[in-house]
């Protein structure tokens, strides 16, 4: 007995030590607003981080770097090199992922000491360990596991989203600069008209009113061009909030998109094939039904705990001069409830999951069918715009001849040139209209469908790893 009382302090002290071992501490990370704020203003298109993101995700290298100009394809993996939103979703399935490993931790034993008075003559030592019935610690993981997928995949729809946005914001500053472009042409027009009618005039070859016609006129489209100029502004802000960069990283950036006016046929999109990728294609679909099987592995780990877990130890007792050594055995006996509240509240939220993936189906099919019908639309407005445009071309063409033999005025030129501004500004609208739709009609499906296939991802890439004091997204 002695030699028990010996040795037990340093049984003990080893259980602690063991206890104690890999012990993690904590890390401070303190927020500082303007330092966030200075590392948000220094970002560039020109960073370092950035080429070797664009690397990876090329599979390339970008030569030459700085790039020269920035289309639909780089200004999306910059955006989703930048864009706060992407770390948001990495930083959630970040969570997600560590859920598994508590998912999958074991519980630890217990050490019960109870010393007695007077002591050393009176002790009593246990040691517990529970043992998990049932399957439990797999159902948990299973899971986890499955809410991880569904944060997986709601990271690649934060990706797709961002590459969305950043669509949208470069067709609205694409618009916005083609507009002022053909309102300015259109400035020098009626600049030119009002030269025109002063002169003839002069001569008393016009009247004042046709003068002062198109003075009113060009004092109304310098207005315009004012409001254009805003209009730029603001969408150039706005793209560089879609990338994720101050306005100033913009700055001496060549913006370009070679398949603007390109739009798929409508014989090229099957309306078949439209509603067979939102139905498979969706990452909300996916993101539905992986929460359903969480819900489902939830629903069968409450169906395990109505079987209860027990406990079992070896355990010592001394009371001089008595010692005994036991091994006790302990089970919580489900006679008050068999865990009948959770089940029941676990088979609720399974037919819920069940009905949510039913409804985001039946949304992704809806979606997919109007988008599909507004392309459409929006195809035949823009046919319906080109053919003035095209006929009206082809007349200055035949006045452009015939002013060169001298069978017409500088006047009538300048007239069918004005109209033609107008037609083009209609032609523009359309093609923004139907710019839009198609957009809209990608988002349906998630799944690039144009001249543009394979710009915008349907899975976000990895980030590139980022050293130094380089801002990180």
């Amino acid at each position: 007995m002695s030699r028990c009382k010996k040795l037990l302090p340093l049984f003990l002290l080893l259980v602690f030590g063991v206890a104690c071992a890999r012990v993690q501490h904590y890390t401070p990370a303190p927020i500082v607003p303007v330092a966030s704020a200075h590392r948000l203003e220094a970002r560039r298109l020109t960073s370092p981080g950035l080429e070797r993101f664009l690397a990876s995700s090329l599979g390339r290298p970008v030569s030459p770097w700085p790039l020269r100009q920035w289309d639909l394809q780089t200004l999306t993996l910059a955006a989703l090199y930048f864009n706060p939103q992407m770390q948001i979703a990495r930083d959630q399935l970040a969570v997600a992922k560590a859920a598994i490993i508590t998912a999958g931790e074991k519980p630890n034993p217990t050490l019960k000491l109870t010393p007695g008075i007077p002591s050393p003559y009176l002790l009593d030592l246990r040691l517990k360990f529970p043992i998990e019935t049932h399957g439990r610690r797999k159902l948990r993981i299973e899971q986890a596991k499955r809410l991880s997928l569904a944060a997986r995949i709601a990271v690649a729809e934060t990706a797709w989203k961002v590459a969305s946005g950043l669509r949208k914001a470069l067709l609205a500053y694409q618009v916005a600069g083609a507009k002022l472009a053909l309102d300015r042409s259109t400035e020098r027009l009626e600049t030119s008209r009002v030269t025109l009618l002063g002169r003839m005039l002069t001569t008393g070859e016009g009247s004042r009113p046709a003068l002062e016609t198109a003075q009113l006129a060009l004092s109304n489209i310098r207005f315009a061009i004012g409001q254009d100029e805003g209009s730029v502004a603001t969408s150039r802000a706005a793209l560089a909030g879609a990338i994720g960069v101050p306005e100033a990283a913009l700055n001496g950036v060549e913006l370009s998109w070679p398949h603007f006016a390109s739009l798929p046929s409508l014989a090229s999109l099957s309306p078949r094939q439209i509603q067979r990728d939102a139905v498979l294609n969706r990452l909300d679909v996916h993101r539905a039904l992986a929460q359903y099987a969480a819900a489902d592995a939830a629903l069968r780990l409450q169906l395990a705990r109505q079987y209860p877990n027990f406990i079992i130890g070896p355990g010592y007792s001394y009371s001089d001069p008595y010692s005994d050594f036991v091994i006790p055995f302990n089970i919580i006996l489900p006679i008050r409830n068999r865990n009948q509240g959770p089940i029941a509240q676990a088979a609720a939220l399974r037919k819920e999951a069940a009905a949510n993936f039913l409804a985001v189906q039946a949304r992704a099919i809806a979606q997919s069918e109007q988008a599909l019908a507004a392309y459409r639309s929006a195809i035949a407005d823009m046919r319906e715009a080109n053919r003035p445009l095209q006929n009206q071309l082809r007349r200055v063409q035949l006045t452009r001849r015939a002013l060169a033999a001298g069978e017409t005025g500088r006047l009538q030129l300048n007239a069918l040139l004005l109209q033609g501004t107008v037609y083009a500004q209609q032609h523009l609208l359309a093609l923004a209209q139907a710019q839009a739709a198609f957009g809209a009609l990608e988002n349906a499906v998630e799944r690039p469908l144009g001249p543009d296939a394979g710009i915008l991802p349907v899975r976000a890439p990895a980030p590139a790893s980022r050293g130094g004091k380089e801002s990180k997204p």
